[in-house]
């Protein structure tokens, strides 16, 4: 059979930060769940692991059921073994990245954002794996002052410099 790549859109109808991962063992729904949760600051998620062996079920968990349904969805999509996939509301993935990743059965993370999203999916006789992601679009030049002090600007109207 060889390998075919299939291009997969994640979809996001209302642009919320997502994060996609890679991760093993069926323990990994749970522990994603306690490191979003421990997170704090009303962050509201919802998680889809994709199992790889044994009964190859879709695992789900998260605190909002709206954001668990978007996540089963795009997992379905992915159909690939040994994923994960997080959206999120009320938070950034710069507050939980630290605590994801320190998750034991965590291998990778693909991205972390709220730009629209291509997964590059493998397919062979075996099964399906991630082999990369597009995460927004290509640049359309160099920053130059203005943008600079733009930069600056949000980054402290957010909060995240003094």
């Amino acid at each position: 059979m060889g390998v075919k790549f299939e291009i997969v859109n994640i979809q996001n109808p209302d642009n919320l930060n997502m994060i996609l991962g890679q991760s093993h063992f069926i323990k990994s729904v749970e522990d994603l769940y306690e490191a979003m949760a421990n997170a704090g600051g009303g962050i509201k998620f919802g998680i889809a692991f994709l199992e790889a062996s044994g009964p190859r079920l879709v695992r789900s968990a998260g605190n909002d059921d709206k954001l668990v349904e978007l996540a089963v969805n795009n997992a379905l999509a992915l159909g690939t073994g040994h994923a994960f996939i997080i959206f999120m509301e009320n938070g950034f993935p710069i507050n939980v990245l630290n605590n994801i990743k320190m998750v034991p059965e965590v291998v990778n993370i693909f991205c972390a954002t709220a730009n629209p999203v291509q997964v590059i999916v493998a397919d062979t006789e075996q099964g399906r794996g991630i082999m990369g992601v597009i995460d927004g679009g290509s640049p359309l030049g160099v920053e130059g002052p203005e943008d600079i002090q733009a930069r600056k600007d949000f980054l402290r109207k957010i909060g995240y410099k003094l």
